[in-house]
């Protein structure tokens, strides 16, 4: 199988071409700007002919939820028609597509898992653009696509809210974290193995929610970071959202269902606990 993954220097990007690279039968490329631009035509093209993927993962997207309150036009170009374009160019080359979506579809006002089906509602610009490219892909590849929702990504790679805490541990006495925001930390290894699991079983297109199981608080993931790594969780302490006002509102409750993974015979991502756990004795540097 030839896998091109787009976006290949991010978080979940870096860990499914380290995965693709180390199976036998399988090949794999990845592109990342400047020298593969999603929303270009033209440059999409390249790859598809020098390459010729069965599957494309695209992992590329605008990721700044706050900068996109004010440049919902320039997120919309990359979230939207970015993965307008690969659909597209997957749909003349006869491949499938693996969309990366997020929480942030979804109000965050739910008291219950977001079910797979769930009607989406997004608050935040980021949100909508999200939401536009994955019904790009549905209606430009309906029966050729996993849309894959996740949501409170980390990894070894750039930079993400794990990597900042334990940045703030040797910085300051204290570190405020707010505690009504509830979620579930995904570990981006553990999401490209279920992306690779995905494609390997090869169900019927839809949309599938990939996060590990579980759910936390911010907080509470964060006295986890501490206590794992020898600091005192009691040095974490409790806020509210009120006192981290920020441009584009956060989900309180970003807790996705995994139904949808029984349903094709495949089990869901770990617990949360286990996954910070793996990754911290990898090392995030």
């Amino acid at each position: 199988m030839r896998v091109l993954v787009t976006g290949a220097n991010g978080q979940l990007g870096t860990e499914l071409v380290n995965l693709y690279a180390g199976r036998d039968g399988d090949e794999v490329l990845g592109v990342d700007l400047p020298n593969v631009d999603i929303t270009d035509r033209e440059s999409v093209a390249a790859p598809f002919a020098s390459f010729s993927p069965d599957v494309v993962i695209n992992c590329a997207a605008w990721t700044a939820v706050d900068a996109a309150e004010e440049n919902e036009d320039a997120a919309f170009v990359v979230n939207a028609d970015g993965p307008r374009v690969l659909a597209h160019a997957c749909r003349d080359a006869g491949a499938w597509l693996v969309q990366i979506s997020t929480d942030y579809v979804f109000s965050g006002d739910a008291a219950s898992p977001y079910a797979e089906d769930a009607e989406p509602d997004p608050r935040s610009a980021y949100g909508r653009t999200k939401l536009a490219g994955e019904r790009a892909v549905q209606q430009e590849l309906p029966d050729a696509h996993y849309i894959v929702r996740t949501a409170w990504l980390y990894g070894h790679e750039g930079s993400n809210f794990v990597k900042t805490m334990l940045r703030l541990e040797t910085e300051h006495d204290t570190v405020d974290v707010v505690d009504d925001q509830v979620g579930q930390p995904t570990y981006a290894a553990d999401l490209a193995a279920q992306i690779a699991a995905l494609v390997d079983a090869r169900p019927a297109a839809g949309i599938f929610h990939g996060t590990n199981s579980g759910t936390v608080s911010w907080n509470g993931f964060t006295r986890e970071i501490f206590r794992l790594t020898g600091a005192d969780p009691e040095r974490v302490h409790a806020v509210t959202s009120e006192q981290f006002v920020r441009p584009a509102p956060r989900p309180a409750y970003s807790v996705l269902g995994h139904a949808r993974w029984a349903d094709i015979g495949l089990a869901p991502m770990r617990d949360w606990r286990s996954a910070i756990a793996d990754a911290l004795r990898r090392g995030m540097v």
